[in-house]
């Protein structure tokens, strides 16, 4: 299981490899979600479906921003719990390594595997293409496209979906 931090570690490793000097940019990824075939007693209602997707890809969004800006309150509207957390402690990482990181995702292909019997959590499974750029002192250090799978566990709140638990693994 890769996590942010982990992607960080590799990444740094691999600065002595070779740099990169492209830009990212600032495209709509391209978006594949499954037909439904939900394991749990609870339909999922087309609406529902929808605001969890929509929140979920906003939740990239702001992980682009919260890592590109070294800004952990940036997560505070797309993330809890776990997800979070980690995520914060990347970032404090990257500050004490004097870097930041620019995701961009690419693609998802997202299935919604399973909708709680109250309501309270639906996990997806998204294979996702991203480039991550590892950045220190305004020089782009290296650019790497990830395929990643990532497990992915959203709660409701007050008026959106969060991401609770956001795990990848390399596909």
């Amino acid at each position: 299981m890769r996590t942010p931090v982990l992607m960080l570690c590799l990444l740094l490793g691999a600065v002595a490899g070779f740099g990169d000097e492209q830009p990212a940019v600032d495209e709509q990824p391209a978006v594949r979600v499954e037909p439904l075939d939900l394991s749990g007693p609870r339909p999922l209602a087309d609406q529902t479906q929808q605001a969890v997707i929509r929140d979920y890809l906003e939740a990239w969004h702001s992980l682009d921003g919260a890592l590109g800006q070294n800004r952990p309150d940036l997560l505070n509207t797309d993330f809890t719990g776990s997800a979070k957390d980690n995520l914060t402690s990347t970032i404090h990482q990257q500050t004490a390594l004097g870097v930041r990181a620019r995701y961009q995702d690419l693609s998802h292909d997202v299935r919604v595997v399973f909708y709680s019997p109250e309501g309270l959590s639906v996990q997806l499974v998204d294979n996702v293409e991203y480039n991550v750029q590892l950045i220190a002192q305004e020089k782009v250090l290296t650019t790497q496209r990830v395929h990643e799978r990532y497990v992915v566990v959203l709660t409701p709140s007050e008026v959106r979906w969060r991401v609770r638990v956001f795990q990848g693994e390399p596909e």
